[in-house]
């Protein structure tokens, strides 16, 4: 090539219009800090000045505890709760999210005391430790919101609440005072789950279940009396797993239904057995029992029987009950009945208890030792002994002395533990305080019924929560956390709390502060009901549970006006939270309606979604002790598990990996199908990245195509060419798509229909189609306006679709867009509509199957060419179609040419309509001007095959400008130009 010929070749590249834009390949980190505060702090600010009030979103966010770093399942939330609002957002609503944090309980506490070195129970100050556990509530909350903040959640920071907030607080006090007035708290000692590691009462939504727990199984046999026709001593048999409990035995159980029968052991005398366990007895004995007779089970309720004397007081006249529990499938069909251990035990005891037969006795002080009345003629047999362990041994050895262990064995079984602190619990009498579940269970059941659950199983394990469920109770025994407001006799114990005993305990509270509660001296009178003597109470020291604390949070969302409707739209947590948060919530709302006199009561949330848990790539829970935690910092790196990250940082061949920010975990938890677990891996990152990539690269592409586009100069629809109009019935579609997915909350369904759209039509389809045009074409020309108006509308399209998920991307394309675009609306800002009517085309929705078929035909055919070296870029080519006229010739012809050309990018394209395929021209294997190069089936979706596509050398030059095969009369022997060219050349040169 000439000199002259070079200068020429670098002139017709400098009228290209090549894009480029400014947007980068990745955000750095000062540019996200820019970009965060716009789409959440200022994006929340200026919707609620510029949304109605009338049509308000309100999400109510059940409160993370402040206790911990973020990990995974917090980003799990509070992004899902971001995506749904974001979401409400765009369909023109205003949104309220107000965030708040759960920051009492004893996790906290725990904290706190080993924060100062502090051990629990050693004698702690109640008012050191609330002050240094409320520092670390508040030190955690500003962490986490820094946390949350980062993430890009667009909420009402400024106005968060905390469960340990002094207004939040009073209104907790306030509706306890109006279910206390209305009869629905009361007080009473009974048998309760207790956990001696936390030194607490706990609620049944604060225990787990271990399946493997191991147990000391018994069989102990007490002397019978008053059964006729017995010779010799004669025994009731029982099976228990809990030898400790015997101590506090007061009955034995049997059922009225069962066949019971007296047998005859060679070691161990007559036994009473049901019928039933005869075979499963005698396996564990190993002997053969003799049955001596029948016993009716009304034989058995006259009777009764005596115990060990080291368990006195225990009165040889001890009842046998009947009860429902009572199995013929398991034990002996007698069941040993300790009320103070068993709740079980205390409701089928309860008349005997009431006429005071029997005592309700828990000789088990609050760490889990025996006290001295489990054997108060020698206290030092069991005084001091931890009951799960060395406790538990003793009483079987006492059993083994008296010559009354039958049997005893190791036993695996399931057993309540303490989901905090993952050790063992057990049942014990204590004076508790109480909410009642059952005079309100209908009214909430009924409350149910109106609520819309995503996914619809929430309804079924919400609703058997709360049939369940008869009783709560509400008191801990732990200083950090609000007060039952209760005063207590010094001599009797006996409790007061009346409506106006609690008003008057609040109103302190409200002039005091609530640290005062146990700061005061012990005879502070301040706190003392006027018209009670202050000498004679003081106050309590129980605290109420953290679940009454949180579940109280919808006082927050309360107004003046009348409710007709649930307070908030959306209640949004894992799937654990219908044991927890979400019943709380729904009880004590339900119980204040019905304690205001409301007949017909509304539950708090209209919606009830509920997420999975974050697993491992093993489908394990995430556990600092397996070592198989992904941070949320590591999603947004994009790197792999820790122990991973270290073995391969320290390799040479590590490739380093750039981070994408916040939106690359926003991504992930909008890609996840949040209703069931959620797997986080090393190549679940690695798919996140790769499509953040992809949508960044063509943010970045389309802003470049678009860099001269005016919106001024936008073509009217019927104006657009067919492959613009399809690619606009493909953003129709997509569109429909991804909001019809958001409506629904599914929001993994909307990212699967970007991605699709993004890689098969824009980029794969409608971006190849018209690079020629955009970057060839004059800017005035009609077919570059065309184009140039569809990218407008694909860009803005793309904008919506990712406003939801990715705020932080749609703010940083605003940032870089032209101009011309930033004097319309914000994206973020923006009401997305439904697309035109008119994008919708059915006759090309119809064609544009047949298009794809006839597209991949071509691809197939020239790939075999570029697999033999045949041909080089697409352009090098063009395009014989040979079409049954029957088949879909009809709807090919109905595209321009120059359609055809554009689709397929070659640069030209035949079509015949031929009932064989073309198959004469190509046995021929040449015509008149074109050699035939490969050729590639033309199949409809259906597996019809209606033509065969053929790939051939270009009859025409390339043109040195656009390299197209379609130069004519060409400028020099070096430099041909098509028409096309020729003519936007002869423009730039003017």
């Amino acid at each position: 090539m000439t000199q002259v010929a070079k200068d020429a070749a670098k002139f017709l590249k400098s009228t290209l219009r090549l894009p480029s834009a400014t947007f980068p390949p990745r955000a750095p980190p000062a540019d996200i800090a820019k970009y965060l505060p716009r789409c959440t702090d200022d994006l929340y600010a200026w919707q609620r000045q510029h949304r109605p009030v009338e049509d308000t979103f309100t999400l109510h966010d059940g409160p993370p505890y402040a206790n911990g770093d973020l990990h995974v399942g917090h980003a799990l939330n509070k992004i899902l709760k971001d995506i749904l609002c974001r979401t409400a957002l765009a369909q023109g609503k205003r949104v309220d999210y107000v965030p708040g944090w759960d920051c009492h309980g004893l996790p906290i506490e725990l904290k706190a005391l080993e924060h100062h070195g502090w051990q629990r129970g050693q004698n702690e100050d109640p008012v050191a430790v609330r002050k240094a556990a409320r520092n670390f509530a508040s030190n955690t909350v500003r962490k986490q919101m820094k946390g949350f903040k980062s993430w890009g959640i667009m909420a009402d920071w400024e106005n968060h609440w905390k469960t340990m907030d002094k207004n939040f607080e009073i209104r907790q006090l306030e509706i306890f005072q109006a279910m206390a007035e209305h009869d629905l708290i009361y007080r009473r000692h009974k048998p309760v789950f207790w956990s001696p590691s936390s030194g607490t009462a706990l609620a049944e939504a604060e225990l787990e279940y271990k399946d493997d727990h191991i147990s000391t199984a018994a069989y102990v046999k007490f002397p019978l009396t008053g059964l006729s026709h017995a010779v010799g001593p004669v025994y009731a048999l029982i099976w228990t797993t809990t030898p400790w409990t015997l101590p506090a035995n007061q009955a034995i159980a049997v059922h009225s239904g069962l066949e019971y029968v007296l047998v005859q052991s060679a070691f161990h005398g007559n036994l009473v057995i049901a019928r039933s366990r005869l075979v499963a007895v005698e396996e564990v004995m190993g002997e053969k029992l003799r049955i001596v007779r029948d016993i009716h089970p009304t034989e058995l309720l006259q009777c009764v029987y005596d115990g060990p004397s080291e368990f006195k007081p225990f009165s040889s006249d001890r009842p046998l009950i009947h009860a429902d529990f009572v199995s013929a499938e398991s034990g002996t069909g007698l069941v040993h009945c300790a009320p103070g251990h068993g709740m079980e035990d205390y409701l089928a005891l309860s008349r005997h208890i009431a006429d005071g037969r029997v005592t309700v006795r828990a000789p088990v002080d609050n760490t889990g030792r025996f006290d001295a009345s489990a054997s108060p003629d020698d206290p030092g047999l069991l005084n001091g002994l931890e009951v799960f362990k060395d406790g538990n041994q003793a009483v079987l050895q006492l059993l083994q002395g008296a010559n009354l262990l039958v049997n005893s064995a190791k036993y695996k079984h399931k057993y309540p533990i303490d989901w905090r602190t993952k050790e063992p619990v057990m049942i014990r009498a204590t004076a508790q305080w109480f909410a009642d579940v059952s005079s309100i269970r209908d009214d909430t059941l009924k409350a149910l019924d109106l609520v819309r659950f995503v996914p619809q199983t929430g309804k079924s394990r919400l609703r058997s929560f709360v049939e369940n469920r008869s009783e709560w109770c509400i008191s801990r025994q732990r200083s950090w956390g609000v007060p039952i407001p209760a005063i207590y006799h010094r001599d009797s114990g006996e409790a007061v709390l009346t409506p106006k005993s609690v008003r008057h305990i609040i109103d302190v509270i409200q002039q005091r502060g609530i640290d005062a509660w146990w700061s005061d001296s012990a005879d502070e009178p301040a706190w003392i009901v006027p018209g009670l003597n202050p000498s004679e109470f003081q106050r309590g020291t129980d605290t109420m549970d953290v679940w009454f604390d949180s579940g109280t949070s919808w006082t927050a969302m309360s107004t003046a006006a009348p409710q007709e409707k649930p307070l908030a739209d959306v209640y949004l947590e894992g799937s654990d939270q219908h044991r927890g948060w979400f019943q709380s919530s729904l009880l004590t709302h339900v119980a204040f309606q019905k304690s205001t006199g409301k007949s017909a009561v509304l539950p708090p949330f209209q919606s009830l979604l509920t997420h999975g848990f974050t697993l491992d790539a093993q489908g394990k829970k995430m556990s600092k002790s397996l070592g198989n935690v992904v941070g949320p910092d590591q999603i947004v790196a994009g790197l792999e598990p820790t122990a991973r990250v270290q073995q391969v940082q320290s390799s040479k061949k590590h490739r380093e990996r750039h981070s994408l920010g916040p939106d690359a975990l926003r991504l992930w938890v909008a890609g996840t199908d949040f209703t069931k677990d959620v797997v986080i891996s090393e190549t679940v990152v690695k798919t996140t990245h790769t499509t953040l990539d992809k949508y960044r690269v063509t943010m970045k592409v389309l802003l470049g195509m678009l860099q001269d586009f005016d919106p001024a100069t936008a073509v009217a629809y019927e104006k657009l060419s067919k492959l613009d109009q399809m690619a606009l019935l493909q953003l129709s579609v997509v569109t429909k798509g991804v909001q019809s997915a958001c409506s629904e909350h599914e929001f993994h369904r909307a990212v699967l229909a970007i991605s699709r759209w993004v890689a098969v039509d824009l980029s794969g389809f409608y971006l190849e189609g018209i690079k020629d045009i955009i970057y060839c074409d004059s800017p005035k020309h009609e077919r570059r306006l065309s184009a140039s108006t569809t990218l407008y509308h694909i860009f803005r399209g793309m904008q919506d679709m990712l406003a939801p998920i990715l705020p932080l991307l749609v703010e940083e394309s605003f940032e870089h867009s032209p101009a011309a675009f930033k004097t319309l609306e914000h994206p973020l800002r923006r009401v997305q509509q439904a697309p035109p009517s008119q994008w919708h085309d059915t006759d090309l929705q119809q064609l544009l199957p047949t298009v794809m078929s006839v597209n991949s035909a071509v691809k197939a055919a020239q790939e075999a060419a570029r697999a033999e070296k045949l041909l080089g870029q697409s352009l090098a080519s063009d395009v014989t179609l040979f079409i049954a006229p029957e088949l879909g010739g009809t709807s090919i012809h109905s595209l321009p040419r120059e359609t055809w050309q554009e689709i397929l990018v070659v640069s030209d394209v035949k079509i015949v309509s031929d009932d064989n395929f073309g198959a004469h021209a190509m046995e021929k294997g040449r015509d008149a001007s074109h050699t035939w190069i490969k050729s590639s089936d033309i199949v409809a979706a259906d597996g019809t095959k209606i033509g065969v596509a053929v790939v051939t050398n270009p009859a025409r030059g390339k043109c040195a400008r656009c390299w197209r095969y379609m130069a004519a009369t060409p400028q020099n022997e070096e430099l041909p130009l098509c028409k096309r060219c020729d003519e936007v050349v002869q423009e730039f040169q003017h």
